[in-house]
């Protein structure tokens, strides 16, 4: 295979980060030397940018949330994000959150994402996080419930949204009978 249909096998996909695995499932590459050789290479000419260990641009036209949840896997936005967006709460933030096996905050090509931990059984229950083409998101509900599990007294300015009965059956992943009695008295509050 020539080394100019490389590149342009990555620029074909739709997506705008690409990790280490995703350009060796795309060139189709099972040695690893060889791939992290041609990844140096293409990174070094321009035609990828280095985000971090193991992630990559195409362009520097490329989507913030699609970067944060490449960083670990499994992952998805949530918290602050989703809510915001979904005018649950107003306050900006400038960080992406995500939930996500580790806690942890990074400054990637100036932007600050912030991962949470939730246990393995919640992050990977796919109730309530929708699948994009390029990455996950959670609804508003499993966002507010991701909220309320870690943190019990959050503030939200406005719960007319939410959809009670969808929290309730989404309450149920986290086996955690405080987060049920939090839900209670937040729906109560909203009314």
């Amino acid at each position: 295979m020539a080394t100019d249909n490389l590149i342009a096998k990555l620029y074909a996909s739709p997506k705008t980060i690409l990790t280490t695995k995703d350009i060796a499932l795309i060139w189709r590459e099972t040695n690893r030397i060889s791939l992290l050789s041609k990844i140096k290479y293409y990174a070094k000419l321009g035609s990828l940018i280095r985000l971090t260990r193991g992630v990559f641009a195409k362009s520097d036209n490329y989507d913030v949330k699609e970067l944060a949840t490449s960083i670990y896997t499994p992952s998805y936005i949530s918290f602050e994000t989703v809510l915001r967006e979904a005018g649950i709460i107003f306050q900006h933030h400038d960080a992406v959150f995500v939930a996500g096996p580790y806690p942890a905050a990074k400054k990637v090509d100036n932007h600050l994402i912030t991962f949470r931990r939730l246990k393995d059984s919640v992050l990977y229950n796919g109730l309530g996080v929708k699948q994009g083409n390029d990455y996950s998101i959670a609804t508003p509900e499993r966002a507010f419930l991701d909220t309320i599990y870690l943190s019990p007294k959050f503030y939200f300015d406005n719960l007319r949204s939410i959809n009670w009965e969808t929290c309730f059956e989404l309450a149920k992943i986290y086996d955690n009978k405080q987060l049920i009695k939090r839900l209670t008295a937040y729906q109560k509050h909203a009314q």
